[in-house]
């Protein structure tokens, strides 16, 4: 039986990565993206012509103004640029990028593409007080494509109840890998952080991938690198770190995924697989 085109094409361009060292090729990456050169403004201005990026929505748009290319991925945005969905019952969409699953998890199921699929327990790291709260709930999974605003915001306001790191692969997460590689999101280095909210549990899986140099929140720093292990647990008590809708709760260095799983509520009846979303736009309900 023939391949589609597609799908061959999909499984030739994934292929590679298996016998990649991910973390090798990564860690070269961020030492590459720190290095202050007179070349940084002009490799910004190529990328930005490349991948088609408003500079004029930057704080700085000036490829002049960043020493580092890192500097320029983590850029922030001109106050104003986004607008935050306000309704109190509300979510809004934690980063720029685009929809590429979303749907109900069903019996702790999760859909990471046609004829893929994941559980909840291992995206979190099998803890079951973590666990429980989402085999019954909703997620979206959001792309971060190199074009994208890159830091990760709230998608309402939230508490930090813990946050986990766990260590795995580092496959891209670019749409054609995500079609073919079983269980990437659950095989892949991941920072996972859970809030609670007046929609009950919410958690955000930062989702690293090759090239994704490194994880940052902003209560923790720089989670990873480097790279650990083992899986690392980390409780939070009440009060340590609260964060309002809007506001920022980490970012990528380079692009990635992001994971929303929660526990209650429902996304917009016309927000589909492949739909762009923007940092703030509302992206459905929990009443």
């Amino acid at each position: 039986m023939k391949l589609p085109l597609q799908a061959f094409t999909d499984r030739l361009k994934s292929w590679p990565l298996y016998v990649l060292p991910h973390h090798l090729v990564s860690r070269l990456v961020y030492k590459l993206t720190r290095i202050e050169s007179r070349f940084v403004p002009p490799a910004i201005r190529q990328f930005a012509k490349l991948f088609n990026i408003d500079l004029n929505e930057a704080t700085y748009p000036d490829p002049q103004h960043y020493k580092t290319f890192n500097e320029f991925f983590t850029r922030t945005l001109k106050e104003g640029t986004r607008e935050i969905s306000g309704a109190a019952h509300q979510y809004c969409s934690p980063v720029d990028g685009r929809v590429s699953q979303l749907g109900p998890i069903t019996e702790g199921t999760l859909v990471q593409a046609k004829g893929h699929e994941y559980t909840v327990s291992d995206l979190l790291g099998g803890r079951n007080s973590d666990v429980s709260a989402f085999n019954s709930g909703t997620f979206a999974t959001l792309y971060l494509s190199p074009r994208d605003y890159h830091r990760i915001h709230m998608p309402i306001n939230g508490e930090l109840s813990s946050m986990h790191y766990i260590p795995g692969r580092l496959f891209s997460v670019a749409p054609h890998t995500v079609r073919v590689v079983p269980r990437l999101f659950a095989r892949n280095e991941r920072v996972v952080a859970i809030f609670n909210t007046d929609a009950g549990k919410v958690a955000m899986v930062l989702v690293g991938a090759i090239n994704v140099a490194a994880i940052e929140t902003i209560w923790a720093g720089l989670v990873t690198p480097p790279t650990r292990t083992s899986v690392v647990y980390k409780d939070y008590e009440a009060g340590t770190c609260s964060i309002k809708k809007g506001e920022e709760m980490g970012r990528f260095n380079m692009g990635s995924t992001v994971i929303l799983l929660l526990q209650h509520g429902s996304f917009r009846s016309d927000l589909h697989a492949g739909d762009p979303v923007q940092m703030g736009q509302f992206l459905g309900n929990f009443q």
